[in-house]
């Protein structure tokens, strides 16, 4: 629900003027979530460390991996305490091509998700 992507220490970016061409939700936290429900508590933004990552969508072919990487940009800008990036995400194939293609690294695979992480 739109009411636990939006917060203090939780946004969604996207990419494109007037009509996006892509999407991604990230929550700052302190620590590097295991499962969905670590993402939605209300930590304030000065005691984050951590951009997480969970859910990124393309409405044009091609759009995800500047999306990933504008947005890295902009919170690098905007939240100079954030130091490291990391997604929480499905353990799919498309997933671990789409990550690894990228330049991520698999930082932790949980019971139900799989933790990349970018080097910046």
């Amino acid at each position: 629900p739109a009411e636990t992507r939006f917060g203090e220490n939780r946004m969604v970016l996207a990419l494109g003027e007037e009509t996006p061409t892509a999407m991604i939700c990230c929550a700052f936290n302190t620590k590097v979530p295991k499962a969905e429900e670590d993402l939605f508590t209300d930590t304030p933004m000065v005691d984050c460390n951590t951009a997480v990552f969970y859910t990124i969508w393309s409405y044009a072919h091609g759009a995800g991996r500047p999306m990933l990487f504008e947005a890295c940009n902009y919170i690098l800008d905007h939240f100079p305490q954030i130091r490291t990036f990391i997604t929480l995400s499905p353990k799919t194939n498309m997933a671990h091509r789409f990550h690894t293609s990228n330049g991520a690294v698999v930082f932790r695979e949980n019971d139900s998700t799989i933790n990349y992480k970018y080097q910046l």
